[in-house]
């Protein structure tokens, strides 16, 4: 084994600073432990910008202290802020390891137990020594399995006992095989090599061993690449990169071997061979019904449900029975549904009533035109077949009946075709299966459409289908294309008009506040928040929420008076047309929406509208979740190219800009204000 650094605590990490509150580390922490595989730790600027927050939260908590009738305000303005300070804390303390060696590709560091939650470090090493210790042993375990396939030692493994090295079968089998002194020595050498030779010294990095004998420095000795002991040469790798990818290559395919030899167990144990060749596994509750009829390509012996799984050969047998009658009863009705929309019988059904075959109609309509005594005739001819006819023999195959032949012909005097008897029953068992998922679709295509083959546009009750006058109001808008009307969860069914242009109102209003957040947001992250420096007297933070917390009540206060002020304008002073509630600046009474017109836009400009809304709507409950949870407020948006080291030497129009400072610049900071 390499040597790896060793895990000493930083100022900054869980052992030397103290823990959040465990009701709010708990919550938080966990959900950040989830996102920690797909979040990029930002670490440049986290100094500057860390001392930067908490003043300006300090300075934020003294003015909102000063404002006693700002109350309730000020305690959930208060409250979000020490949810995002938690959030980051409780981030910080999972990214304590996300650095660590084992945080690879695709899923980075993935911890779904919560294991490292607490932050612990001399957990986390314990577990990590225990890791690597494990995934060795069971990297030798794999390569004792596969070596033994192609190479056996020649000789005796015990003369005594007269038994060869070749005589000692691969995997589990071996166990029985091998003599009790054996087991000893291996008890022996696996117990001096964990005790003294391969020793974890706690101040090492975990996976780098050495020896523990007497004499100290002067007789132990360290490993190096590949284990290979120090007194022969062996030698860590110089290279930090080569070392730090072979280190990760190690623990990674310790991993793959665990999971490996666990699955090799398995298959020894179930089949005797390590390779787990389905034929040997004569044990299986699957292989006394695996040569059965029905058993077809491509899925084999299929039984999701696990029928089978008691090994009644009863059960199989009534149920193969109840299926193979059910196939051929709707393969029956298949044909029934499909031949009178080609052929109807010439003549009278039920001269009586003047009935003829073809006034029939085909599908669920017939039950109302066929008279009682046809029912009658018909099932008192189905149980004629049922209880005489074709009535089963436990003695005979499922569904073999003594005196039907080919096709069911009675009497038998048709019989199949010599050698072809068992190719014909797995077809009927495969037609039946078929006909039995056909017939359910038709009575369904039949119920809705009115018909077996569903056309439709005679299914004039989909919900999908036709629009309310109500729902009309709203038509063409809103959907995926212009002319939809897209309403997949029903929330406009039996609404009344009113209702149904008030949901529009209210989505179309929620959709430009979150436009404009959206546009805040970025905006605040970009580093531009004039009037608030100038109020507070010095440059905020740019993280959305963090800025929030640091300005003064008397802002916010005037922030929410705007609000209502708008808010009673557009209800009471000039309120929108009934027929357009968001029209709060009257373009109805101006535009002629039908107008056919190249200079006319306003429907698309409305579809655009309600779309663009609604992604702001999902767009800014990310970014604030995002921040929340990981402290991450979408920095990158603004800086060039996103980032990017190609554009690392770019310039901003205010000056230049490097890819740790927003694209167009800081923002203005103003000296403090005297007092």
């Amino acid at each position: 084994s390499s040597p790896r650094p060793p895990i000493e605590p930083a100022p900054g990490t869980p052992e030397n600073r103290p823990m959040a509150p465990s009701s709010s580390k708990t919550a938080v922490a966990a959900a950040a432990l989830a996102g920690c595989a797909f979040v990029v730790p930002n670490t440049q600027r986290s100094t500057e910008r860390t001392a930067l927050r908490r003043s300006g939260v300090a300075q934020a908590e003294a003015s909102g202290s000063s404002h006693s009738g700002s109350a309730a305000l000020g305690v959930t303005l208060g409250a979000l802020g020490a949810a995002v300070l938690r959030a980051r804390h409780a981030k910080t303390t999972t990214k304590a390891f996300e650095n660590e060696l084992g945080v690879q590709p695709p899923l980075g560091f993935w911890d779904p137990a919560g294991l490292s939650s607490d932050g612990d470090a001399r957990e986390f090493y314990r577990r990590r020594v225990v890791e690597i210790k494990h995934g060795r042993v069971s990297m030798l375990a794999c390569t004792g399995y596969i070596v033994q396939e192609f190479f056996r030692f020649p000789g005796f493994l015990s003369p005594s006992s007269e038994i060869k090295f070749t005589d000692v079968p691969n995997g589990l089998a071996a166990a029985t095989k091998v003599p009790a002194v054996g087991w000893f020595q291996y008890t022996v050498f696996c117990g001096i090599c964990d005790l003294w030779l391969m020793h974890q010294v706690p101040t090492n990095p975990p996976g780098k061993l050495c020896t523990r004998l007497f004499g100290e420095e002067t007789t132990n000795y360290e490993y190096g690449f590949l284990g290979l002991p120090g007194y022969l040469g062996g030698k860590a790798i110089a290279d930090p990169e080569v070392k730090k990818k072979k280190l990760n290559a190690e623990i990674a395919n310790g991993r793959l071997a665990m999971m490996a030899i666990i699955g090799m167990f398995f298959q020894d144990g179930l089949t005797g061979s390590a390779w787990g060749d389905w034929a040997n596994y004569t044990d299986s509750p699957l292989r006394a019904f695996e040569s059965e009829l029905g058993v077809q390509p491509p899925v084999g012996f299929w039984d999701p449900l696990g029928f089978t799984k008691t090994d009644d050969a009863a059960s199989f047998r009534r149920r193969r029975y109840v299926e193979l009658k059910h196939g051929r009863v709707a393969m029956f009705a298949c044909l029934g549904y499909i031949v009178p929309e080609y052929y109807r019988w010439p003549g009278d059904l039920s001269p009586s009533l003047g009935l003829k075959f073809s006034d029939v109609p085909t599908g669920f309509a017939a039950f109302s035109k066929v008279p009682l005594s046809g029912w009658a005739q018909m099932v008192a001819f189905a149980g004629t077949v049922e209880l005489f006819q074709y009535v089963d023999d436990p003695k005979r195959a499922p569904g073999d009946f003594e005196n039907a032949g080919f096709l069911g012909i009675p009497n038998g005097f048709v019989k199949a075709p010599a050698g072809s008897k068992e190719k014909k029953l797995a077809a009927e068992i495969a037609n039946g299966r078929l006909a039995m998922m056909a017939i359910i679709g038709m009575f369904f295509q039949n119920g809705l459409t009115g018909e077996a083959w569903g056309d439709w546009s005679l299914y004039t009750d989909s919900p999908l289908r036709a629009l309310s006058p109500a729902q009309e109001a709203i038509a063409g808008t809103g959907g995926p294309f212009p002319e939809d009307f897209w309403d997949p969860a029903g929330i406009t069914n039996g609404k009344s008009k009113e209702e149904i242009l008030n949901l529009r109102a209210m989505e179309l209003k929620h959709g430009r506040v979150a436009m404009l957040a959206v546009l805040g947001w970025f905006h605040v992250a970009a580093g531009y928040h004039i009037i608030g420096d100038y109020a507070v007297g010095e440059h905020l933070d740019n993280n959305p929420l963090v800025n929030l917390t640091q300005m003064p009540m008397g802002g916010i206060w005037q922030v929410v008076f705007t609000i209502m002020c708008l808010e009673w304008v557009t209800t009471y002073v000039c309120k929108p047309p009934e027929e357009k509630p968001w029209d709060i600046l009257g373009w109805t009474d101006i535009l002629i929406e039908d107008e056919k017109s190249i200079w006319n836009q306003f429907r698309k400009a409305e579809n655009q509208e309600l779309n663009n809304g609604r992604l702001a709507m999902m767009g800014i409950t990310g970014l604030i979740a995002q921040d929340v949870l990981f402290g991450d407020f979408g920095e990158a948006a603004v800086l060039p190219c996103f980032g990017a080291e190609a554009c690392k030497e770019l310039f901003s129009p205010v000056g230049p800009a490097a890819t740790t400072e927003p694209f167009l610049g800081a923002g203005f900071i103003y000296p403090p204000l005297a007092q």
